[in-house]
């Protein structure tokens, strides 16, 4: 009991180390990046990464969850997990495939990827070799600190590389080679920690490798709802509202996005726990130690939101400091929706009645929008609000179904 408890509490800090660095890299890059490269190529860049985050989003279909899930029920048995590997494995290259095809379509349509073909084909690398990382692997056998070592060795290569290489525009191809060297050096370090463990893929039915898929697809529509609100919140602020008006949900968004992101390593960090325990105590354990942070947090926010903005974005994004502090309700329960989610939910294997509460959450959120643009009350404020309304769906949904199949938990 308390080796598995060193093991959760391990878990937890080195999904904290790991979320750490990705958001303090691409912090420590981004800055050089805009004063080297002109707008143009910066634009470029930015573009293509979101692009990049989609055709992921594809490979990844979920397994992130569901593999973990299938690595957890294994209990060790290396045949299974050989198995799973491989299915998996043959699973995401089939969707690379797919996803390649659809990055071709939009390289020949749209215009910004067709004046930049090789270097938007060059950024697909890095999500291609992400096939071959395996985290869902050892976040299910709860090898937590391999997932966060692998991570820091790719982007520090590659952000080390950033500062000497790239000087202007005309290095810009060599940006995606850059993460090409820091992800190529990742799969060898992730290789070597897979024969340490002395596992193999074995070979699985086709028909096994497209049930896979089938079976994650539910994982993928949820992680998918949940990820395309914040761009489409984004496209009608910059339609309906005034330029600086855009330049302050930017800021907002940034700093509700690193502060959210606190809250995933708790969530991956007992998810492989609370499948192999299904224990309510120790969901009800991590909520109520977390609970003085929240509000702890909470009140920093509120009183030191102005010092926070101008920290972020500079003097001028001052007045975004309003809006941070109308934010702190969805920060509150964002934290209560990511752990009933799939800590929760995923837990029993109620995999459709989570995705569900996201598209109850989703609804909600195009339902205020259209109201809001419709009465032409449309602002910052109100954008909030009905963002902050569509969260509070989550914790309750979430939570009653979580009652309804509560006999599923162990007492």
């Amino acid at each position: 009991m308390i080796k598995g408890k060193k093991k959760l509490a391990n878990n937890i800090f080195m999904l904290y180390i790991l979320n750490f660095t990705q958001l303090a890299l691409p912090l420590v890059t981004l800055p050089y990046l805009t004063r080297v490269l002109s707008v143009n190529s910066y634009g470029v860049v930015s573009y293509v990464k979101s692009i990049m985050a989609y055709a992921t989003l594809i490979i990844e279909f979920g397994f992130m969850f569901s593999g973990v899930n299938d690595v957890v029920n294994a209990h060790d048995d290396k045949e299974k997990l050989g198995k799973i590997l491989y299915r998996i494995t043959l699973a995401k290259l089939i969707l690379s495939i797919f996803s390649f095809i659809i990055l071709i379509v939009m390289i020949l349509t749209i215009p910004l990827l067709h004046k930049y073909p090789l270097f938007t084909i060059l950024s697909f690398i890095p999500s291609f070799l992400s096939i071959f990382l395996f985290d869902y692997l050892f976040r299910g056998l709860e090898e937590m600190q391999i997932v966060t070592f692998r991570f820091l060795i790719a982007k520090s290569i590659s952000t080390i590389l950033t500062f000497i290489v790239i000087k202007n525009d005309n290095q810009l191809l060599l940006l995606p080679i850059l993460d090409i060297i820091g992800s190529g050096v990742a799969v060898l370090w992730v290789q070597y920690e897979i024969n340490r463990l002395n596992l193999k893929l074995k070979q699985d039915s086709l028909g096994n490798i497209f049930k896979a898929i089938q079976n994650s697809f539910t994982y993928f529509v949820s992680d998918l709802a949940g990820t395309v609100f914040v761009p489409l919140n984004t496209f009608f602020v910059g339609l309906i509202l005034a330029p600086k008006d855009i330049a302050y949900w930017g800021v907002l968004t940034s700093i509700l996005s690193a502060i959210q992101s606190l809250y995933s390593p708790i969530s991956n960090g007992i998810y492989p726990r609370m499948i192999a325990t299904k224990s309510l105590s120790l969901f009800l354990k991590i909520i109520f130690i977390f609970i003085p942070c929240l509000v702890g947090g909470s009140l920093i926010t509120f009183f030191g939101a102005d010092l926070i903005v101008s920290i972020i974005g500079g003097t001028k994004y001052i007045p975004a400091a309003l809006y941070l502090k109308e934010s702190i309700p969805q920060i509150v329960i964002s934290f209560f929706s990511i752990l009933c989610g799939w800590p929760l939910l995923g837990a029993i294997n109620k995999i459709k009645e989570n995705t569900l509460t996201t598209g109850i959450a989703a609804v909600t959120q195009v339902i205020g929008l259209t109201i809001l643009i419709i009465s032409k009350h449309f602002s910052l404020t109100t954008l909030i609000i009905i963002r902050t309304l569509a969260e509070l769906t989550l914790p309750i949904s979430r939570s009653l179904f979580a009652y309804k199949y509560k006999e599923l938990f162990n007492k």
